[in-house]
């Protein structure tokens, strides 16, 4: 085991959302993702623009729940149902528990692959399929299309892969100088790195937009883009 900052160790291929990084998640997250917060706020902007009374909305990935809570708080004036997912039993019981006092929050515990999403007009995948298999990606992004409404939307935020390897030495050495600047050792950013082995799996922008068109989706749109971060918008 290693240090990766904020009191976070992970061995090497071996990155967890479990255990105790659970209590140090929102600190690190917001340390080591460009315009975490501002992205937060941009999907919750977004929302307007889909959710409407008896709505249900998905957040596939949803961590710490924090994000969904602030959606049921932007749009407690209407009868909506927020679902969020998680494959980590320590981040969903966190989930749970900042989620508790809306009783239109529903919090589980479930594998993205073995999830039947019921119909919806918004459906959120901030920073999550990343971490699927690559071989599994496909399938999930083609029920994401199949579950939504149509006009309903997806917003999916990704690290991205550069489209070639001039641009991928610049915005690799771009994200480690942001990593310095938010006070982590080289040390520390290494054996982050070394962790997300086989874990962290991005693809190209041309990559995920592949995965989105073969799924049938035809309107996307970036909304939001830092380096090697992009945020999409895709409609049905």
């Amino acid at each position: 085991m290693a240090k990766v900052g904020d009191a976070i160790q992970a061995a090497n291929a071996n990155w967890s959302f479990g255990g105790q990084t659970r209590e140090q998640f929102e600190q690190h997250i917001h340390k080591s993702v460009p315009f975490y917060a501002e992205g937060h706020q941009l999907v919750e902007a977004l929302s307007d623009f889909f959710l409407v009374e008896g709505s249900v909305c998905y957040d596939l990935g949803c961590s710490t729940g924090s994000l969904m809570v602030s959606l049921a708080e932007r749009h407690a004036n209407r009868q909506i149902q927020f679902i969020g997912i998680d494959c980590e039993a320590d981040m969903a019981q966190q989930a749970q528990a900042q989620g508790q006092t809306f009783a239109n929050i529903e919090i589980r515990h479930q594998n993205l692959i073995d999830v039947e999403l019921e119909p919806a007009d918004l459906i959120v995948a901030y920073y999550t399929m990343q971490f699927v298999n690559p071989k599994h990606r496909q399938a999930i992004f083609n029920q994401i299309y199949e579950a939504l409404n149509w006009g309903g939307g997806l917003i999916l935020f990704e690290k991205v892969r550069a489209p070639d390897a001039r641009f991928q030495d610049m915005t690799t050495t771009l994200y480690t100088d942001f990593k310095l600047q938010q006070g982590y050792s080289g040390d520390e950013i290494v054996a982050k790195t070394r962790s997300l082995k086989g874990v962290l799996e991005p693809f190209s922008t041309a990559g995920n937009l592949g995965l989105l068109e073969r799924a049938g989706f035809v309107d996307i749109m970036t909304v939001m883009k830092y380096v090697c971060f992009e945020g999409f918008l895709a409609i049905k």
